[in-house]
This record gives structure tokens, C-alpha cells and sequence, in this order.
């Protein structure tokens, strides 16, 4: 395996431009492991030329990339030619060119009519109106700049926790050493799943006195400790149950939202961008004239604004409200303290109907009314300060200009709204569509999980130390209980400078069993050693990230094997778990997945709690596992094990096909019809009659 960087680029070659066309740079990290198949997949997602259309060509010679060409050796720079450029293809190629050309004019045209009519329909106020709906918002995001209020909200935050989730997550990924730019990026996006279950959605407000449900009995008066942190507006319930009276406030002060932690879409994201601020991110608040607000932040990784939504967890999909909603947007504004900016163009593939719901003022009027509020709030700024800005918004007002004419992936699907009460969505038209639900077309991921082989194959050693020696149940259950409790000793402490101190009990124990506890410790990557005092001590060794991996892997293992004989599940070679010798570290490509912890490699990493979803599983899906390049295996068992929540989600009907030819053609290994889970986190092996070697698995 080599990890290389290619540049491929693609659009009009030298000397070969067409008006108003530019060619496109695109960069992408491949490992050659991986084969010309996934480069070519890769490229496709890139620039949209379908796998079986790419010629590829080196820059440097001129020669075409194909199955023999050596992509260890090749030069970096390639260029992307749709196949038939150049040939007897050259009539399609014009024709397709001719079919965008068509649909581009249609789109000018459309927004052209729709400019022209709003001119009938608009408002002739000044834009007293718009900027009326806009302002207000700046005294909020000014609260956000309160250094008391920060440190507040950064108090409430469990910072080691999300910085150990955010190191792990890049180190799933293979990326143990990360950059700065990374890691903040990686935290932001633990920072908003952490918001995400911790604050409370509120349909109606739970009774005060006995906690049960509550019916909407209208408004009341704010009271002076209410209005003091901006609730101007006061709903008032009445339990069902008790009768009594309970009052929910609609905070708007984001130190106090820190407090209370509750409320729907506004409350959410003002808090959740009070947050993003407190902890450093160029972050704003987005309000969305039909009724709906998030939140953008600055990612220094991307290098462009990037969409959050804490109220239904997700990230970086802009166009969850237009496609996955099916929301009619016509006003999209980005509110921060250096300002306001319609970003409208962000969040719509169908700028020209957007347009013609765009009726409060004139488009003229909108970009003077924020450029008025801008210049206000950007007194004072140094020259440097306004230069950062102003480049910026450059770059931003360029790709937001060519977003309005992007064409929406057809294959794209996006879930209708999640947060609030099915009631609720309904009446706001915010289900979607029936089919819509949940994220596009996956990428290849490599399954980092030589920690789970290794963990397996030491505690399988145990098992067979164990087995060899006779050694009495009850003693067994006493070795694997003071592992457990060293282990959630270990992962309950600061993940930079893990170490427990072993007992004179436990000390004992690992003695007798010396070997195998230190092949299971360094496949942690812990050590034991001896205290000064004389105690022996058990710490983290190297990166500390490949501990925070590998011990909820070791916990749940230890905790399966426990169970096992606690309730007198017989250990048997070749019929037990953990079994050694399991195949790892290959990549897995998921018909879908849900983002963000339901990806494919969660199906391999070990952890109970973690598990691939598919969307879409009920009406069919597929995984697929290839093999590290050159390798092959004959597959004697595999196990699937039933997650937490509902037996109806459980696998039910499968098959298993094996493939010697990385995926081209497939053989049947194994079909199960009508499998039953009886418990949750049940782990059930199925052994494979027909053996032959393969080096991929669906």
C-alpha cells in the first residue's frame, strides 16, 4: 500500500478553453492498495464523470492511466478527459454540452421572469420591513461576545470528553496524528452532538408540579425576572393530570438558555452558536424567514462557512431544508458580529422559484439594507481585521454565486425534519418525502481495527491458558472480574495520563497469568510497572489516542466473556469467543449509512454500543468488505450481534457471497432466512460451509 496525493484536473485543456468555461482543480488522498476501480470512483464524486466515461490521462507523458498502469510510480498531476474528448465521441460530448448549455439558459431565463414579477409585488417601504426582521438579531449575537458569559458556558461543557471523542473519531479514520485545523474541526462537530443530547426538545412544557403532560392553555405576561433575559413571550400549560399551572418562558438570553437547556429551533441555536463562540469558532446565527434557525461556523479545514444543525444533529447539508423538508426557502440571512450577509443561494438548487417568493423589497434594497447594517457594526475595525473580512466574503460571494446554478445529485437523499412532535412537523409541512431518509452515496472507509485482532487474539490466549490448566470456573470469573474493574478504572480517567494502580489482590492474579495480561495490556497500549512505593501500576504507552480505542473494545469483550460464564456458556475450541485470527484492517463501502456514528466500520470496531445503520435497511441494503490488497482468506465462521434498542430492527434474512476478484463476480457462501435475536447485544456465530479463499465479502 502507498498513500498518494493526486491533482486531477479537468475542464478545457491549454489552448482548448470555451467561453466562460473554467477548468476545474481537484485534489484527492488514494491508496494505490485500493485499485484503478476506487480512484475512478473517487474522481466520479469529484467532478461528476461517470466511472465508465473517464479517460485518464498523465500530464507529465501524456500516457493514459489503465490496469497496468503502476499508480505507485505515476506522476501526481493527472488530467480528467470525459472518454470521447477526443475521438469518435466527439458529437455526444457537444450534444451533452449543447443539453447543459439548454438547461443553463432555462434557469437565466427563469430568473429573469421571476425578477420581473417581483417588481409587481414587492413592498415599496425602503425595506423598512426587511430590515426590521433583520437587526433585531445583532443585539443576540452581540451577547454571544460576553467573555463572563463564555467561560460560563465553557464550565458546562465536558471538554476532555469531547476532545478524547474528537482525537478518536480522526483516528477511526486512520489519522492518529492530526493538525490543529483537524482536530478544531473534529471538536466542533463532537461539540454539536454532545448540544444535541443534551438539550431538550420541548413540544409542550412537562408539568412543574408531578412532571406528566400538558395542553396549551395560550399566553401569559412575562414576568421582570423573565423579561430580564429577553422573554418577551410566555406560554402557559396546564397539566393534564394535576391540573396545575406551568409557565415556559422563551428565554432569548443565550446565558441563560446555558441554564435552563431547553426549548425549540431558536432557543437551540442561539444556544448552540453561543457555544461555537465561547469556544473560539467564527460562528453565526442563520435565520430562516420561514421559520427556522441554525447556525454556520468557519471551518479553517474547508476553508469555507459550514452548516449546523443542533437541532437534528447534522452537518455540512445545506440542502436538508429544500430537499429533505421540502421547505418553499425565500430568505436566508447569516447574522454575526461582524455583521449580516444573505447566504440564501447556500441552502437552494431552485434560486429562480426562490426569487419569486423573495417579495418583502426589491433585491437592490436587500443588499442595501445589510450592507447599511454591516457598516454599522464594523466601525472601529483595523485595517488588518476588515482586510480578513472582506476576503473572505469575496470568496464567499463567489461560491455562492456559482451554488445557485449547481445542479441538485438526483441520487442525493435527504430526511424530512426529525426534531418536534410528528403533529407539529405535519402542520409546518416539514415531514418531506415518504422515501426521503437519510444521507447519499458512501464513501469507501478503512476499517482501523488491528486493536480488536489484537485484544481478541490476547484474550483468547487467556481463555486457552484457562482451558489447558483446568482452572475452576469460579476462578476464571474472578480473574475476568478484576480485569473489568482495572479496565473501567483506566477508562474512566483522563484519557492524556491513564494509570491504575493494581491492588494486592489484582497484583496476585496478573502474576499467575503473567504473560497473557502483558500481551493484553500492550494490545491497549498499556504497561505495567513498578511504583516507587513498590506498587505496580498499569499506564498508557505512546499515543494515548490508541488507548481511548482500544478499551471500550477490551471492556465489552471482558464483559461478554463474563457473561458467558456466568451463565454457563461452555468454552469449546473453535466455538467460543473471542476466536483468534480475525480478518482486519480491510475497507468496507455501505449501500448508505447514518451519519455520523452509524458508518459502515462501525460493523468491525469492536464497541457494542456502536453499530452500522442503514437507513433503508428494511427494503434491502448490502455491505462490502475487500480485503488488504494482495490478501486473501478462507472464511470459516462470522458473527452479527443484535444492538440496543428494537428486535424489529434486527437482521433477519441474508446471504454471503465471496468474491476472488475484488467484486467483479460473486459466489454464494451462506444464506439465512428468518435468523431471531432473543436478547439485545447477543452475539450469534454462523459458520460458512462453502470455503474457498476470497478477497472480498458482501
Amino acid at each position: 500500500m502507498v498513500a498518494r496525493r493526486f491533482v486531477v484536473r479537468h475542464g478545457p485543456a491549454a489552448g482548448g478553453s470555451v467561453e466562460g468555461e473554467e477548468e476545474e482543480e481537484h485534489e484527492l488522498e488514494y491508496d494505490t492498495e485500493h485499485g484503478l476501480d476506487v480512484l475512478r470512483l473517487q474522481i466520479f464524486s469529484l467532478t461528476a464523470v461517470p466511472p465508465d466515461l473517464q479517460k485518464i490521462v498523465v500530464e507529465a507523458d501524456g500516457s493514459v492511466v489503465d490496469d497496468g498502469t503502476d499508480l505507485e510510480a505515476v506522476s501526481e498531476r493527472l488530467r480528467l478527459l470525459a472518454d470521447g474528448e477526443e475521438g469518435e465521441d466527439d458529437g455526444a460530448a457537444a450534444r451533452a454540452q449543447e443539453k447543459s448549455d439548454e438547461e443553463f439558459a432555462r434557469m437565466l431565463q427563469a430568473e429573469e421572469e421571476a425578477l420581473l414579477l417581483q417588481q409587481y409585488s414587492i413592498q415599496n417601504d425602503g425595506g423598512d420591513v426587511f430590515r426590521q426582521r433583520v437587526e433585531p438579531y445583532m443585539h443576540q449575537v452581540l451577547m454571544y461576545e460576553d467573555p463572563v458569559g463564555q467561560e460560563a458556558a465553557r464550565k458546562t461543557v465536558p471538554i476532555c470528553e469531547l476532545e478524547e471523542k474528537a482525537l478518536v473519531s480522526l483516528a477511526k479514520e486512520g489519522n492518529f496524528n492530526p493538525s490543529k485545523d483537524e482536530e478544531k474541526h473534529a471538536f466542533l462537530l463532537q461539540l454539536l452532538f454532545w448540544f444535541k443530547q443534551s438539550f431538550r426538545w420541548v413540544n409542550a412544557a412537562p408539568c412543574d408540579s408531578c412532571g406528566r403532560e400538558t395542553s396549551n392553555v395560550g399566553m401569559g405576561t412575562p414576568l421582570t425576572s423573565e423579561i430580564k433575559f429577553g422573554a418577551s413571550r410566555v406560554e402557559i400549560y396546564r397539566c393534564n393530570h394535576c391540573s396545575s399551572i406551568t409557565r415556559f418562558p422563551r428565554y432569548n438570553d443565550p446565558r441563560k438558555l446555558i441554564q435552563t437547556r431547553r426549548g425549540r429551533c431558536g432557543e437551540w441555536a442561539n444556544c448552540f452558536t453561543f457555544y461555537c463562540r465561547a469556544f473560539g469558532y467564527d460562528a453565526r446565527l442563520i435565520q430562516d424567514f420561514t421559520d427556522h434557525v441554525w447556525t454556520e461556523c468557519f471551518s479553517n479545514l474547508y476553508g469555507r462557512w459550514m452548516h449546523l444543525d443542533p437541532c437534528e444533529g447534522v452537518y455540512d447539508n445545506p440542502l436538508l431544508y429544500e430537499k429533505g423538508w421540502n421547505k418553499k426557502l425565500d430568505y436566508v440571512i447569516a447574522i454575526s458580529k461582524d455583521g449580516v450577509r444573505d447566504v440564501t443561494k447556500r441552502y437552494t438548487r431552485k434560486w429562480h422559484e426562490v426569487l419569486s417568493r423573495r417579495t418583502i423589497t426589491s433585491e437592490e434594497t436587500v443588499v442595501a439594507v445589510l450592507s447599511s447594517i454591516t457598516g454599522k457594526y464594523r466601525t472601529g475595525l483595523s485595517t488588518d481585521a476588515l482586510s480578513v473580512i472582506e476576503n473572505r466574503e469575496k470568496e464567499e460571494s463567489e461560491e455562492l454565486s456559482k451554488s445557485a446554478y449547481l445542479q441538485v445529485e438526483t441520487a442525493l437523499s435527504l430526511p424530512g425534519r426529525l426534531s418536534g412532535s410528528v403533529e407539529w412537523r405535519k402542520a409546518r409541512s416539514e415531514l418531506g418525502q415518504a422515501d426521503s431518509l437519510s444521507c447519499s452515496s458512501c464513501p469507501i472507509r478503512k476499517c482501523v481495527d488491528a486493536h480488536v485482532s489484537n485484544i481478541y487474539d490476547a484474550l483468547s490466549a487467556f481463555l486457552s491458558h484457562f482451558c489447558d490448566k483446568k482452572i475452576p470456573k469460579e476462578r476464571i470469573i474472578e480473574v475476568f472480574d478484576a480485569l473489568k474493574t482495572l479496565m473501567l478504572t483506566l477508562k474512566n480517567s483522563k484519557f492524556k495520563s491513564r494509570s491504575a494502580t493494581l491492588d494486592q489482590k489484582t497484583h496476585h492474579l496478573f502474576e499467575e497469568i503473567f504473560p497473557s495480561s502483558k500481551r493484553l495490556l500492550s494490545a491497549i497500549s498499556l504497561k505495567a510497572e513498578l511504583e516507587s512505593a513498590g506498587h505496580q501500576s498499569v499506564t498508557v504507552v505512546g499515543n494515548p489516542i490508541h488507548s481511548s480505542l482500544a478499551l471500550p473494545v477490551a471492556l465489552d469483550a471482558v464483559n461478554e466473556i463474563l457473561s458467558n460464564y456466568k451463565n454457563n456458556t461452555s468454552f469449546t475450541e473453535g466455538n467460543h469467543f473471542p476466536r483468534g485470527n480475525r480478518v482486519c484492517s480491510g475497507s468496507v463501502l455501505a449501500s448508505r449509512e447514518q451519519l455520523p456514528i452509524g458508518i459502515a466500520t462501525a460493523a468491525f470496531d469492536g464497541i457494542c454500543s456502536s453499530k452500522w445503520e442503514e437507513p433503508d435497511g428494511a427494503k434491502g441494503c448490502w455491505l462490502l468488505y475487500t480485503m488488504q490488497a494482495g490478501k486473501s482468506c478462507e472464511l470459516e465462521s462470522y458473527d452479527l450481534m443484535s444492538a440496543n434498542d428494537a428486535p424489529e430492527r434486527d437482521p433477519m434474512d441474508w446471504v454471503l457471497e465471496g468474491s476472488t476478484d475484488g467484486g467483479s463476480t460473486w459466489n454464494l457462501l451462506d444464506a439465512r432466512n428468518s435468523e431471531m435475536f432473543e436478547s439485545r447485544f447477543l452475539r450469534k456465530t454462523f459458520t460458512v460451509d462453502k470455503r474457498y479463499k476470497a478477497n472480498a465479502f458482501r
